[in-house]
């Protein structure tokens, strides 16, 4: 979603941070055709008839810390962009990456989306191929527009333009503020504080843990949640010598704090105990491995290698078009005789090579890399013949 890769306060460019957004996207691809085969009740409606509880903790894992991790990327590049480029160049910025490939990718997404979402339930209902739209009459994703998986581009978009308008008033405003959060952010409870705004957003949920609805005015439970994550990234980017020094000395203590959290929710939830304590223990989680991830990336992804590099260039276009693909290609293996864990494992390795081998034909040397990452990559030039002996 940009240009250049993040960079230090002193200059020095931070590769780390473009690896794991990249990781981070090309999970979704594991998180979304995992929920086909999980046990628990989920929002997807599709869903095929071996089912493994594998799936369950899968996706409650990667879902723990994903999108807060984004989020707190997303605030980190927005402040950024405002230091180094002003407000209205943030806003110009986001507009061009993140406005322009919504309006331009939205419409044909969610309608694939749809019509692979009634494919698989015509299969499951119906046991036969088709579109018969009367096997769904409550499907979200089919019961009128929504912002299907790029409900993520669209709220960070509205984030980063009150973030454009804020960054206009003086900065001495939110000075006090700036300080007490990144004061919070280096205690070694800090988890137990942050996470108290994500229960109140999150309380009328099951299990109190949000589920993002999708819909274009999202509620205000949506923003506090995720708007806590983006607040402190953009702190973060001021902040960044001493904590991001933190969180890569102290990565593997915050992953283990996260999984004993983990296994406490896992624990309550077995025993159908109070919704408000797994809810808790899941939001300190999504601070605890949002951290771990970051140090983690900073201490092992600091440069950009050639397989790494590829993956950052090509997530963006992945994010984009991986959704549709997963429900697809669930829908094919419906009702294969095959385990779970084998429909999983080919679904995401279809998913992977469909989603790879349409960006290296049609997106990375033309427009949509340019509109994507601010870049098209140049194609290697042939070798010259051999002439013929």
């Amino acid at each position: 979603m940009s240009e250049h890769p993040p960079v230090t306060s002193t200059g020095q460019r931070l590769h780390a941070l473009d690896n794991l957004r990249a990781l981070l996207m090309w999970l979704g691809i594991v998180l979304h055709v995992e929920a086909i085969y999980a046990t628990q009740h989920l929002p997807n409606a599709w869903r095929d008839e071996q089912r493994t509880l594998v799936a369950d903790v899968v996706v409650s894992s990667i879902h723990a810390f994903r999108m807060p991790a984004f989020f707190i990327l997303g605030g980190f590049f927005a402040a950024l962009l405002a230091r180094s480029r002003g407000p209205d160049g943030l806003l110009r910025h986001r507009l061009l990456r993140l406005g322009l490939p919504f309006a331009l990718f939205w419409p044909p997404l969610w309608l694939a989306s749809g019509l692979a979402a009634l494919f698989f339930m015509n299969r499951m209902v119906l046991h036969r191929w088709g579109l018969d739209p009367g096997v769904l009459p409550e499907l979200p994703i089919l019961g009128g527009p929504n912002t299907i998986h790029l409900w993520f581009l669209w709220m960070l978009l509205w984030l980063c333009v009150f973030t454009a308008a804020l960054w206009r008033l003086p900065r001495a405003w939110f000075a006090p503020a700036e300080a007490a959060l990144a004061w919070l952010a280096r205690q070694p409870w800090a988890c137990v504080a942050l996470a108290l705004p994500l229960l109140l957003a999150s309380a009328a949920y099951p299990n109190a843990v949000l589920q993002p609805a999708g819909a274009f005015l999202p509620e205000w439970n949506e923003w506090l949640y995720y708007g806590s994550f983006f607040v402190f990234g953009l702190m973060l980017h001021g902040r960044q010598a001493e904590l991001f020094a933190r969180f890569q000395r102290h990565w593997a203590g915050y992953a283990v704090a996260g999984l004993a959290c983990y296994l406490i929710a896992f624990a309550v939830a077995l025993r159908q105990g109070p919704a408000l304590l797994i809810g808790y223990s899941y939001h300190c989680i999504a601070w605890l491995w949002s951290f771990a991830a970051i140090g983690l990336a900073l201490r092992w992804l600091s440069s950009r290698q050639a397989v790494l590099g590829y993956l950052a260039d090509s997530a963006y276009w992945v994010y984009l078009v991986h959704y549709p693909l997963t429900i697809l290609f669930g829908a094919l293996l419906f009702e294969q005789p095959l385990p779970a864990a084998a429909k999983i494992a080919l679904n995401i390795t279809a998913t992977t090579l469909v989603c790879l081998g349409s960006y290296a034909l049609f997106v990375r040397h033309g427009w949509i890399s340019q509109l994507l990452n601010g870049k098209r990559h140049p194609r290697r030039p042939r070798g010259p013949a051999r002439e013929p002996a």
